[in-house]
């Protein structure tokens, strides 16, 4: 049985818009599952060694990996095997 929105606190841990569950793509409305890993880092605000994390399913990877390429920011692209490095 699901647990309804509380109207002061919104949805419960674990219903359909949390963070919870199968990493998914970053791509913007995308919810398929995380195939790639996107390694990249801005350097004018990171540290050259620092990296972040955008993740993307086969249908996204190459956009998202365009985006960050034309920025500079890519440093690395491998499949995704487990949880988002911090």
């Amino acid at each position: 049985m699901d647990t309804p929105a509380h109207p002061l606190f919104g949805t419960p841990p674990g219903g359909p818009d949390s963070p919870e569950g199968p990493p998914k793509c970053s791509a913007k409305s995308c919810r398929d599952l995380a195939a790639w890993s996107l390694r990249w880092n801005n350097p004018k605000l990171h540290t050259p060694d620092r990296r972040k994390t955008w993740l993307a399913c086969d249908a996204h990877r190459d956009s998202l990996s365009q985006f960050l390429a034309v920025r500079g920011f890519l440093k690395e692209t491998e499949p995704f095997s487990g949880p988002v490095p911090e």
